[in-house]
């Protein structure tokens, strides 16, 4: 059973606390090591931050009943905060890479390694189990909000991941330039991260299909009538607007039928959509299966 987008904000809260907690550690292990891998891990928390207050208010926004002018929800607001995580994501990275490369040019050693990585590693157990929890949380409410949130959030994980790795390296080694290096190798991982974040938003906001297992789900209801009602069924569409799916389609019944008899068969399909697909709205239209007219419409599903 999904819940309403308002209650979700919990975990938006979740996120502000653990980028809180994050920076302030981060920027500790840097103070005290002087490390620029370590600087970018703390920049790419204060993005967190500011990507979790916007998905603090973008949630709030999405909770917000239909009314006269958007008769269809706030649901759409979520790709909004997910485009802007996904830019931020971008912005982080253009920072982490041009602090990396002042200091590539001139290498600095580094103090007191290992308090430093011992902060770090606690800042990314923080941030991977607050990702684990905002993922499934995304996955089960289908926010693409919370989901944007969490793979940054393993972004960062990632991040100082090899932001260890790199300042042991610097440690055992006195290679002073692994530390830039790893930066922007760092850098670069999160560009990756950031383009599907906004590529994902941009076909949310174009009304993109369901994906074709939910497709396929729909079609799989309307299948079982057509075997055991003689129905048939065209210009079928899809959209998904954040945490909502949106179905119509046009259900040809026998002439004989009674208006009636025809309702309640529209009745029954939606009922069983919404049960395969929860927090689908399904929209409908009736026509007569004898008539050549109901299948030459072409302004409803132009690639017949």
């Amino acid at each position: 059973m999904s819940i309403a987008p308002g209650s979700l904000t919990r975990f938006a809260w979740l996120s502000i606390a653990a980028a809180v907690v994050t920076i302030g550690l981060k920027a500790g292990a840097y103070l005290v090591t002087g490390s620029v891998g370590l600087l970018s891990d703390a920049l790419e928390s204060v993005v967190n931050l500011v990507a979790a207050i916007v998905a603090l208010v973008v949630l709030t926004v999405a909770a917000r009943p239909p009314d006269d002018d958007h008769a269809y929800g706030h649901t759409k607001a979520e790709y909004f905060s997910s485009g802007v995580e996904g830019a931020l994501i971008l912005v982080a990275a253009a920072s982490i890479a041009y602090t990396a490369i002042g200091r590539l040019l001139d290498p600095q050693p580094l103090e007191s390694v290992g308090i430093g990585l011992i902060i770090s590693v606690v800042a990314s157990a923080i941030n991977f189990g607050v990702a684990r929890v905002l993922l499934r949380a995304g996955h089960h409410h289908h926010s693409i909000t919370l989901e944007a949130d969490a793979h940054h959030l393993m972004t960062d994980v990632w991040t100082s991941v090899g932001v260890v790795i790199g300042v042991a390296l610097v440690a055992l080694t006195g290679w002073d330039w692994l530390d830039p290096i790893i930066a922007l190798l760092v850098a670069a991982n999160i560009v990756w991260t950031g383009v599907q974040i906004l590529r994902r938003s941009a076909l949310g906001l174009l009304d993109t299909a369901l994906p074709t297992e939910e497709r396929l789900t729909v079609m799989a209801v309307l299948g079982r009538y057509v075997e055991s009602e003689g129905i048939q069924y065209h210009a079928l569409r899809t959209r998904q607007a954040a945490t909502r799916r949106f179905v119509s389609v046009h259900i040809l019944v026998p002439g004989s039928w009674t208006v009636f008899h025809g309702h309640q068969l529209l009745d029954q399909i939606e009922e069983d959509v919404r049960k395969a697909l929860p927090n689908t709205t399904i929209f409908t239209h009736l026509e007569p299966l004898e008539d050549p007219s109901s299948f030459e419409d072409q302004s409803l599903d132009p690639r017949r």
